[in-house]
Protein backbone atom coordinates (compact mmCIF):
# COMPACT_ATOMS: atom_id res chain seq x y z
CA UNK A 1 0.00 0.00 0.00
CA UNK A 2 1.31 3.40 -0.72
CA UNK A 3 2.33 6.07 2.24
CA UNK A 4 0.69 9.66 1.65
CA UNK A 5 3.11 12.05 0.79
CA UNK A 6 4.44 13.79 3.25
CA UNK A 7 4.99 16.92 0.49
CA UNK A 8 7.75 15.95 -0.87
CA UNK A 9 10.18 18.71 -2.29
CA UNK A 10 13.93 18.73 -4.29
CA UNK A 11 14.69 21.33 -1.68
CA UNK A 12 13.75 20.07 1.75
CA UNK A 13 16.48 18.52 3.63
CA UNK A 14 16.81 15.41 6.27
CA UNK A 15 19.60 17.95 8.18
CA UNK A 16 17.48 18.40 11.28
CA UNK A 17 16.65 16.69 14.64
CA UNK A 18 13.68 15.33 16.07
CA UNK A 19 10.14 16.56 15.78
CA UNK A 20 11.39 19.29 13.32
CA UNK A 21 11.98 16.99 10.72
CA UNK A 22 8.99 17.99 8.98
CA UNK A 23 9.61 21.19 7.75
CA UNK A 24 12.95 22.61 9.40
CA UNK A 25 13.47 26.14 8.42
CA UNK A 26 12.82 25.42 4.56
CA UNK A 27 11.15 28.99 4.46
CA UNK A 28 14.36 30.54 3.61
CA UNK A 29 15.56 27.92 0.76
CA UNK A 30 12.08 28.42 -0.75
CA UNK A 31 11.81 32.10 -0.92
CA UNK A 32 15.38 32.26 -2.17
CA UNK A 33 14.71 29.49 -4.87
CA UNK A 34 11.64 31.66 -5.89
CA UNK A 35 13.80 34.67 -6.27
CA UNK A 36 16.30 32.03 -8.05
CA UNK A 37 19.34 32.78 -9.64
CA UNK A 38 18.11 34.04 -13.41
CA UNK A 39 19.98 37.09 -14.48
CA UNK A 40 18.35 40.70 -14.11
CA UNK A 41 18.34 43.41 -17.04
CA UNK A 42 21.04 43.99 -18.40
CA UNK A 43 21.88 47.12 -18.27
CA UNK A 44 21.13 47.02 -13.94
CA UNK A 45 23.65 43.77 -13.75
CA UNK A 46 26.20 46.74 -14.30
CA UNK A 47 25.54 48.70 -11.25
CA UNK A 48 27.48 48.10 -8.09
CA UNK A 49 27.86 49.73 -5.38
CA UNK A 50 27.02 48.63 -1.37
CA UNK A 51 23.53 48.22 -0.38
CA UNK A 52 23.92 47.36 2.94
CA UNK A 53 26.67 47.18 5.96
CA UNK A 54 25.90 44.40 8.33
CA UNK A 55 28.83 45.16 11.12
CA UNK A 56 31.84 44.63 9.65
CA UNK A 57 30.36 42.63 6.06
CA UNK A 58 28.59 44.32 3.14
CA UNK A 59 25.51 43.55 0.48
CA UNK A 60 26.39 44.88 -2.62
CA UNK A 61 24.04 45.85 -4.87
CA UNK A 62 24.89 43.47 -7.18
CA UNK A 63 23.95 40.68 -4.76
CA UNK A 64 20.31 42.22 -4.57
CA UNK A 65 19.73 42.78 -7.73
CA UNK A 66 20.52 38.81 -8.89
CA UNK A 67 18.30 37.69 -6.12
CA UNK A 68 15.58 39.91 -6.61
CA UNK A 69 15.70 39.26 -10.65
CA UNK A 70 13.42 36.41 -11.55
CA UNK A 71 10.56 38.48 -9.61
CA UNK A 72 11.37 41.76 -10.65
CA UNK A 73 11.09 40.51 -14.73
CA UNK A 74 8.14 38.61 -13.88
CA UNK A 75 6.59 41.78 -12.28
CA UNK A 76 7.48 43.89 -14.66
CA UNK A 77 5.87 42.05 -17.55
CA UNK A 78 2.89 42.28 -15.22
CA UNK A 79 3.09 46.02 -15.63
CA UNK A 80 4.17 46.46 -11.70
CA UNK A 81 5.10 50.23 -10.80
CA UNK A 82 8.17 51.35 -9.72
CA UNK A 83 6.98 51.25 -5.86
CA UNK A 84 6.63 47.52 -6.07
CA UNK A 85 9.63 46.66 -7.80
CA UNK A 86 11.86 48.64 -4.97
CA UNK A 87 9.59 46.82 -2.67
CA UNK A 88 10.80 43.22 -3.96
CA UNK A 89 14.66 44.68 -4.07
CA UNK A 90 14.28 45.77 0.03
CA UNK A 91 12.69 42.40 0.64
CA UNK A 92 15.79 40.32 -1.22
CA UNK A 93 18.29 42.62 0.78
CA UNK A 94 16.70 42.11 4.46
CA UNK A 95 17.16 37.75 3.17
CA UNK A 96 20.72 38.83 2.07
CA UNK A 97 20.54 41.08 5.79
CA UNK A 98 19.87 37.55 7.91
CA UNK A 99 21.92 35.60 5.75
CA UNK A 100 24.80 37.83 7.06
CA UNK A 101 24.01 38.02 10.57
CA UNK A 102 23.47 34.04 10.17
CA UNK A 103 27.15 33.23 8.66
CA UNK A 104 28.49 35.33 11.32
CA UNK A 105 26.86 33.41 14.17
CA UNK A 106 28.00 30.04 12.38
CA UNK A 107 31.51 31.22 12.03
CA UNK A 108 31.30 32.13 15.75
CA UNK A 109 29.96 28.98 17.12
CA UNK A 110 32.15 27.11 14.47
CA UNK A 111 28.62 25.31 13.34
CA UNK A 112 29.48 25.26 9.62
CA UNK A 113 28.27 22.69 7.16
CA UNK A 114 30.77 19.58 5.87
CA UNK A 115 30.76 18.14 2.34
CA UNK A 116 29.11 15.38 3.90
CA UNK A 117 26.89 16.62 5.37
CA UNK A 118 25.47 18.42 2.47
CA UNK A 119 25.77 15.32 0.26
CA UNK A 120 23.95 13.55 3.21
CA UNK A 121 21.15 16.14 2.95
CA UNK A 122 20.97 15.47 -0.86
CA UNK A 123 20.66 11.72 -1.16
CA UNK A 124 17.56 12.34 1.53
CA UNK A 125 16.07 14.79 -0.28
CA UNK A 126 16.38 12.40 -3.43
CA UNK A 127 15.02 9.28 -1.35
CA UNK A 128 12.40 11.35 0.16
CA UNK A 129 11.18 12.48 -3.57
CA UNK A 130 11.78 8.69 -4.74
CA UNK A 131 14.29 10.34 -7.04
CA UNK A 132 17.83 8.91 -8.04
CA UNK A 133 20.19 11.64 -7.18
CA UNK A 134 20.94 12.61 -11.00
CA UNK A 135 16.66 12.77 -11.54
CA UNK A 136 17.03 15.10 -8.96
CA UNK A 137 19.89 17.15 -9.83
CA UNK A 138 18.06 17.50 -13.58
CA UNK A 139 15.18 19.12 -11.70
CA UNK A 140 17.50 21.42 -9.61
CA UNK A 141 18.82 22.68 -12.70
CA UNK A 142 15.17 22.70 -14.63
CA UNK A 143 14.63 25.40 -11.84
CA UNK A 144 17.42 27.67 -13.28
CA UNK A 145 20.19 26.73 -10.96
CA UNK A 146 23.40 25.11 -11.11
CA UNK A 147 24.89 22.19 -8.89
CA UNK A 148 27.09 24.19 -6.88
CA UNK A 149 24.35 26.78 -6.65
CA UNK A 150 21.96 23.71 -4.99
CA UNK A 151 24.67 22.96 -2.62
CA UNK A 152 25.18 26.10 -1.23
CA UNK A 153 21.44 26.47 -0.98
CA UNK A 154 21.13 23.24 0.93
CA UNK A 155 24.27 24.09 2.99
CA UNK A 156 22.60 27.64 4.27
CA UNK A 157 19.38 25.23 5.24
CA UNK A 158 21.85 22.57 7.38
CA UNK A 159 23.52 25.84 8.75
CA UNK A 160 20.27 27.48 9.88
CA UNK A 161 19.04 24.46 11.09
CA UNK A 162 22.29 24.52 13.28
CA UNK A 163 22.00 27.42 14.92
CA UNK A 164 18.27 27.17 15.44
CA UNK A 165 19.38 24.06 17.56
CA UNK A 166 22.17 26.03 19.10
CA UNK A 167 20.28 29.13 20.00
CA UNK A 168 16.46 28.86 19.90
CA UNK A 169 14.77 24.92 20.25
CA UNK A 170 15.39 24.79 24.25
CA UNK A 171 13.04 27.77 24.78
CA UNK A 172 10.13 25.91 23.00
CA UNK A 173 7.76 23.63 24.60
CA UNK A 174 4.54 21.94 23.44
CA UNK A 175 1.31 21.13 26.35
CA UNK A 176 -0.77 18.36 25.90
CA UNK A 177 -3.74 19.95 25.92
CA UNK A 178 -2.61 22.06 22.83
CA UNK A 179 -2.15 18.77 20.55
CA UNK A 180 -5.60 17.86 22.06
CA UNK A 181 -6.33 21.26 20.69
CA UNK A 182 -5.13 20.79 17.50
CA UNK A 183 -6.51 17.09 16.69
CA UNK A 184 -10.13 18.36 17.69
CA UNK A 185 -9.72 21.01 15.00
CA UNK A 186 -8.28 18.86 12.57
CA UNK A 187 -9.85 15.68 12.92
CA UNK A 188 -13.09 16.27 14.78
CA UNK A 189 -15.41 16.30 11.78
CA UNK A 190 -13.31 13.48 9.98
CA UNK A 191 -15.31 11.13 8.40
CA UNK A 192 -15.98 7.94 8.97
CA UNK A 193 -16.19 4.87 7.19
CA UNK A 194 -16.38 5.17 3.20
CA UNK A 195 -14.11 4.75 0.59
CA UNK A 196 -10.20 6.97 -0.03
CA UNK A 197 -8.59 6.25 -3.08
CA UNK A 198 -5.16 6.95 -3.67
CA UNK A 199 -4.57 9.23 -6.66
CA UNK A 200 -1.75 10.56 -8.96
CA UNK A 201 -2.88 13.96 -11.36
CA UNK A 202 -0.99 15.28 -14.25
CA UNK A 203 -2.30 18.85 -15.55
CA UNK A 204 -0.96 21.11 -18.27
CA UNK A 205 -2.38 24.57 -17.99
CA UNK A 206 -3.94 25.60 -21.28
CA UNK A 207 -2.52 28.94 -20.72
CA UNK A 208 1.00 27.68 -18.68
CA UNK A 209 4.29 27.45 -19.45
CA UNK A 210 3.71 24.59 -21.32
CA UNK A 211 0.74 25.18 -23.66
CA UNK A 212 -0.90 28.74 -25.34
CA UNK A 213 -4.34 26.82 -25.58
CA UNK A 214 -6.55 24.36 -24.72
CA UNK A 215 -5.94 22.16 -28.26
CA UNK A 216 -2.43 22.27 -27.09
CA UNK A 217 -2.47 21.16 -23.91
CA UNK A 218 -4.62 18.45 -24.32
CA UNK A 219 -2.44 17.40 -26.61
CA UNK A 220 0.65 17.14 -24.68
CA UNK A 221 -1.36 15.40 -22.01
CA UNK A 222 -2.63 12.66 -24.45
CA UNK A 223 0.42 12.11 -25.66
CA UNK A 224 2.09 11.65 -22.12
CA UNK A 225 -1.31 8.84 -21.55
CA UNK A 226 -0.16 7.47 -25.22
CA UNK A 227 3.77 6.75 -23.21
CA UNK A 228 2.40 5.48 -19.80
CA UNK A 229 -0.41 3.28 -21.41
CA UNK A 230 2.39 1.96 -23.55
CA UNK A 231 4.59 1.59 -20.54
CA UNK A 232 7.48 3.78 -22.14
CA UNK A 233 7.68 6.06 -19.05
CA UNK A 234 6.17 5.56 -15.53
CA UNK A 235 3.39 7.99 -14.42
CA UNK A 236 5.63 10.07 -11.94
CA UNK A 237 8.51 10.58 -14.69
CA UNK A 238 5.73 11.64 -17.14
CA UNK A 239 4.25 14.19 -14.28
CA UNK A 240 7.47 15.56 -13.43
CA UNK A 241 8.10 16.22 -17.61
CA UNK A 242 4.92 18.05 -18.35
CA UNK A 243 3.14 18.78 -15.53
CA UNK A 244 2.15 22.31 -14.23
CA UNK A 245 1.22 21.31 -10.71
CA UNK A 246 3.98 19.83 -8.27
CA UNK A 247 6.10 18.35 -10.86
CA UNK A 248 8.35 17.73 -8.31
CA UNK A 249 6.05 14.92 -6.96
CA UNK A 250 5.69 13.10 -9.87
CA UNK A 251 1.70 13.79 -9.62
CA UNK A 252 0.59 12.45 -6.64
CA UNK A 253 -2.01 13.46 -4.79
CA UNK A 254 -2.10 10.86 -1.87
CA UNK A 255 -5.12 8.96 0.02
CA UNK A 256 -8.41 10.80 -0.49
CA UNK A 257 -11.74 10.22 0.61
CA UNK A 258 -14.16 9.89 -2.18
CA UNK A 259 -16.35 12.80 -0.85
CA UNK A 260 -13.86 14.70 -1.14
CA UNK A 261 -12.90 14.52 -4.72
CA UNK A 262 -13.18 17.54 -6.64
CA UNK A 263 -16.45 17.40 -8.66
CA UNK A 264 -14.48 16.81 -11.88
CA UNK A 265 -12.68 13.95 -10.47
CA UNK A 266 -15.52 12.48 -9.27
CA UNK A 267 -17.04 10.34 -12.34
CA UNK A 268 -13.65 9.82 -13.78
CA UNK A 269 -12.36 8.11 -10.83
CA UNK A 270 -15.61 5.91 -9.71
CA UNK A 271 -14.81 4.31 -12.99
CA UNK A 272 -11.37 3.69 -12.84
CA UNK A 273 -10.06 0.30 -11.19
CA UNK A 274 -6.42 0.26 -9.76
CA UNK A 275 -3.56 1.54 -11.71
CA UNK A 276 -5.74 2.52 -14.65
CA UNK A 277 -5.54 5.79 -16.34
CA UNK A 278 -8.74 7.99 -16.84
CA UNK A 279 -8.97 9.34 -20.59
CA UNK A 280 -7.89 13.27 -21.18
CA UNK A 281 -10.14 15.37 -19.20
CA UNK A 282 -10.77 19.10 -20.48
CA UNK A 283 -11.26 21.81 -17.82
CA UNK A 284 -11.32 25.59 -18.49
CA UNK A 285 -7.85 25.32 -16.39
CA UNK A 286 -6.12 23.16 -18.59
CA UNK A 287 -6.48 19.41 -19.37
CA UNK A 288 -5.77 16.66 -16.68
CA UNK A 289 -4.88 13.31 -16.36
CA UNK A 290 -5.70 10.92 -13.33
CA UNK A 291 -4.71 7.63 -11.98
CA UNK A 292 -5.89 5.40 -9.58
CA UNK A 293 -3.63 3.38 -7.71
CA UNK A 294 -5.49 1.73 -5.08
CA UNK A 295 -8.85 1.82 -2.97
CA UNK A 296 -9.10 1.25 0.32
CA UNK A 297 -11.87 1.55 2.89
CA UNK A 298 -11.60 4.85 5.02
CA UNK A 299 -10.54 4.53 8.89
CA UNK A 300 -10.90 7.60 11.03
CA UNK A 301 -7.43 8.57 12.51
CA UNK A 302 -6.83 8.02 16.01
CA UNK A 303 -5.25 11.03 18.60
CA UNK A 304 -2.66 8.67 19.29
CA UNK A 305 -1.67 8.04 15.55
CA UNK A 306 -2.04 11.78 14.83
CA UNK A 307 0.05 12.77 18.10
CA UNK A 308 3.59 12.48 17.19
CA UNK A 309 2.42 14.77 13.23
CA UNK A 310 0.69 17.03 15.17
CA UNK A 311 2.88 17.83 18.18
CA UNK A 312 5.48 18.44 15.50
CA UNK A 313 3.81 20.81 13.88
CA UNK A 314 3.13 22.81 17.07
CA UNK A 315 6.93 22.59 17.98
CA UNK A 316 7.92 23.85 14.43
CA UNK A 317 5.50 26.88 14.46
CA UNK A 318 6.60 27.67 18.33
CA UNK A 319 10.39 27.14 17.06
CA UNK A 320 9.78 29.39 14.00
CA UNK A 321 8.48 32.23 16.24
CA UNK A 322 10.95 31.93 18.65
CA UNK A 323 13.66 32.37 15.53
CA UNK A 324 12.08 35.49 14.80
CA UNK A 325 12.32 37.03 18.05
CA UNK A 326 15.88 36.06 18.13
CA UNK A 327 16.99 37.10 15.16
CA UNK A 328 15.14 40.49 15.72
CA UNK A 329 17.22 40.61 18.93
CA UNK A 330 20.14 39.98 16.60
CA UNK A 331 19.80 42.57 14.37
CA UNK A 332 19.20 45.05 17.65
CA UNK A 333 22.45 43.75 18.63
CA UNK A 334 24.46 44.40 15.44
CA UNK A 335 25.41 47.62 13.53
CA UNK A 336 23.19 47.68 9.94
CA UNK A 337 22.84 50.41 7.60
CA UNK A 338 21.20 50.47 4.64
CA UNK A 339 22.40 52.03 1.79
CA UNK A 340 21.10 54.46 -1.14
CA UNK A 341 17.55 53.66 -2.50
CA UNK A 342 17.34 50.84 0.59
CA UNK A 343 17.88 53.53 3.26
CA UNK A 344 14.35 55.20 2.71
Amino acid sequence: MPAAPQTPHPFRSRARSGATRGRAFTLAIAASLAFGATPTHAAERLVEGIAAQVGNEIVLVSEVMELAGPVEERMRRAGAPDQEILMIRRDALERLIEAKLLSSVVERLELGAEREEIDAAIQAIAEDNGLSIDQLLASVTSHGLTVDEYRDKIRGEIERSKVVNAMVRSRVQVEDAEVHALYEERFGDQRDGGEQVYLRHLLVRADGPRAKSAAEACAIVADARRRIAAGEIEFGDAARQVSDMNPERGGELGWIHREDLAGWMAGPVERLGPGELSAVIEMPFGCNLLQVVERQEHRAISFEEAEPQLRSYLFQQRTEAEYVKWLDTLRGQTHIERKGSFGG
